[in-house]
């Protein structure tokens, strides 16, 4: 097959392809269960469906986030912003199996959901509480766990009338959005645009 790339088209490696999508927001995902709770970060999630609303992320199994979200069935996504890119970073660097007590060590304090027994974080801009529709496949060979929204709340600073307004709120509330090695990019301006009218058959 021929493959005539245009301009400024340079081949990426399979390996980091990835990244090219990953700039969507980075979301701390919290859990509880038995009395432990833990808050870890990630790069994979994605809205899933409109109604019921529901949610994809991806959980590792070596983490402690799996363990409780397994054992509870519950998680909850939390929609970080700039002021809060260290601890994120931290958060998704450290495990809870080898730093027990990363949370407190970050900085990170929670409240309670409405909905599910996992916590929420303060300071984020978006929270969604979510139940696990369990797929054992997908969970197991793909670490992908599917939920249900079950409850969901936003800062209203950022977001109103069902939708984020950046533009007029201050720059530590951007949502982060994570590369690799330890780089963020912030949402940044908005663009908007209006549709053209349809041309008429005559036309």
């Amino acid at each position: 097959m021929h493959f005539s790339a245009p301009t400024h088209c340079i081949p990426v490696p399979l390996a980091k392809a990835y990244r090219l999508l990953n700039h969507g927001p980075v979301v701390l995902v919290s859990s509880a269960h038995g009395g432990t709770a833990n808050v870890m970060a990630a790069a994979w999630s994605m809205p899933l469906d409109f109604d019921p609303p529901k949610v994809t992320v991806v959980i590792d199994k070596a983490t402690l986030t799996r363990q409780l979200v397994e054992a509870s069935g519950v998680f909850a996504l939390n929609i970080p912003c700039a002021a809060m890119a260290a601890q994120t970073l931290a958060v998704g660097t450290d495990s809870a199996h080898t730093v027990p007590g990363k949370l407190a060590q970050h900085g990170i304090t929670t409240f309670a959901a409405s909905q599910i027994a996992a916590p929420l974080v303060q300071g984020c801009v978006g929270w969604l509480e979510c139940r696990v529709l369990p797929e054992p496949h997908n969970q197991n060979q793909y670490d992908l766990f599917i939920a249900e929204v079950v409850a969901a709340w936003a800062d209203e600073r950022v977001f109103s009338n069902g939708r984020w307004h950046f533009d007029t709120a201050p720059d530590a509330l951007r949502s982060l959005h994570y590369v690799a090695g330890g780089q963020f990019y912030a949402t940044g301006k908005s663009i908007q645009v209006a549709l053209e009218p349809a041309p008429t058959a005559t036309e």
